[in-house]
């Protein structure tokens, strides 16, 4: 048996503001943007990851009031679960979104864990992170 993740979701405010991150800032391309019954989903991925993508979607994006209400309420604490990415040269990666005008978390450090690190947040309030194996 073998099995590989395919999507992750992210829950996002406004999807342009978003894209705006995900797509321009970071370089991920977009693969779908698709709209139903007045709701939208993007889906954006990475050159180096062809089989995985990212979702990106409102929190009432096919959930019910409740269950979207609930969500939104999470995004707005910012205590969703953090994203992680991976990348070769976290120092670059740091000076580039900061430049982008992203909101930074932590400057990079090296973590006693191993991973050179560094954190911002999107335009929702999402914990995001980018690691550099030492």
């Amino acid at each position: 048996m073998n099995i590989s993740l395919q999507y992750s979701q992210i829950t996002v405010n406004d999807l342009d503001e978003s894209l705006a991150f995900y797509r321009d800032a970071l370089g991920l391309e977009v693969r779908n943007d698709v709209g139903s019954d007045g709701q939208r989903w993007v889906t954006l991925g990475s050159a180096s990851q062809p089989d995985l993508e990212l979702v990106l979607s409102e929190p009432h994006a096919g959930r019910s009031k409740d269950d979207g209400d609930a969500l939104q309420v999470l995004l707005t604490k910012g205590v969703l679960p953090v994203i992680v990415f991976r990348t070769d040269n976290v120092d670059a990666t740091f000076e580039h979104l900061r430049a982008a005008g992203a909101e930074v978390l932590q400057e990079p450090i090296d973590q006693p864990w191993g991973p050179r690190d560094c954190a911002f947040r999107d335009p929702s309030g999402n914990h995001v992170r980018f690691n550099q194996k030492s």
